[in-house]
């Protein structure tokens, strides 16, 4: 029998990229999301059913007929992080939702996509046995989901897997993501306002984000861990944005024109020690290459 997977979010950058590869693999792919997909990010063969996870009531009914999947993987959640009560709702409440209605139901795999920024101003690089004070809002809902999954794996035996991704790129990414941003700008030949760039990021290509979750979904293993995914590797974001610029041969970056949020940390990147050690993945596409791949896929959809 075919398997099954319902992604939470499934209609967003990551959620895009793992249906279309779960559908290269012959799975059935249902797509929770509040909104349409994008024309970019539409796939034929993708059920999608419109809900919001937030609203309990009205999610329990949506997923009545759905109860019967091998994997969920929750990609879902506000991306505007100023929208302080939406953040909350999606990141957290809708988490518990989620969590709630599949806790009784014969899933092999719940990934919850946590947040770097759940470490708070903890040195890096991340390890995920650090315990850290997440400072914003957005992270705290993170941290909170975090919580309550460890506890029902631990009282319900509950099979999460919790994932805390760093800066993942690649194509069809929205252009209010710093990579797609400069690239669009710097197509463009036109000014546009960075920080000072002195900040420095990890930057994972989405091909080894997909991996890896395909991965963990696919093993009975590692119930309840919790695992960084990332490079691996600082990169100064004035070098990044130097080297996008550098690779298209025009753009206008001006540097300082953006202040850095008060809850911004420096430096920030993960160790993925755990995740090489544990489950034999690493990272396989250098930033070149994967921002090469990503301004060609640019290039090639005048969306800019």
């Amino acid at each position: 029998m075919k398997k099954k997977i319902i992604i939470v979010g499934g209609t967003g950058f990551l959620g895009f990229h793992l249906a279309k590869y779960c559908l290269k693999k012959n799975w059935k792919v249902l797509s929770i999301s509040r909104n349409k997909p994008k024309k970019i990010r539409f796939l034929k063969n993708v059920r999608y059913l419109i809900a919001d996870i937030a609203n309990k009531k009205k999610l329990f009914s949506k997923l009545k007929n759905h109860s019967n999947t091998d994997y969920v993987v929750n990609f879902s959640g506000e991306v505007n992080h100023s929208k302080s009560k939406e953040v909350f709702k999606s990141h957290y409440v809708g988490l518990k939702n989620l969590s709630e209605f599949f806790l009784n139901k014969p899933i092999k795999k719940f990934i919850q996509t946590g947040s770097s920024l759940e470490y708070g101003n903890k040195a890096s690089p991340h390890k995920e046995d650090s315990i850290g004070k997440p400072k914003s809002n957005y992270a705290r809902a993170k941290f909170l989901a975090t919580k309550n999954l460890i506890k029902i794996n631990k009282t319900n035996k509950f099979p999460v897997v919790i994932l805390r991704p760093y800066q993942i790129y690649g194509p069809s990414q929205d252009v209010n993501r710093l990579i797609p941003l400069v690239i669009r700008s710097c197509l463009k030949n036109k000014k546009f306002p960075c920080s000072d760039g002195r900040q420095y990021r990890d930057f994972l290509y989405i091909d080894d984000f997909i991996k890896f979750v395909i991965k963990i979904l696919t093993v009975k293993k590692f119930n309840g861990e919790i695992f960084n995914i990332g490079y691996g590797k600082a990169f100064k974001v004035k070098n990044i944005i130097g080297t996008i610029k550098k690779l298209i041969k025009q753009g206008f970056p001006e540097f300082g024109k953006i202040k850095l949020r008060s809850e911004e940390n420096i430096m920030t990147y993960p160790s993925i020690g755990k995740a090489i050690r544990l489950t034999g993945w690493k990272p396989k596409i250098n930033f070149n290459k994967g921002v090469k791949k990503t301004i060609n896929y640019y290039k090639n959809n005048l969306i800019y």
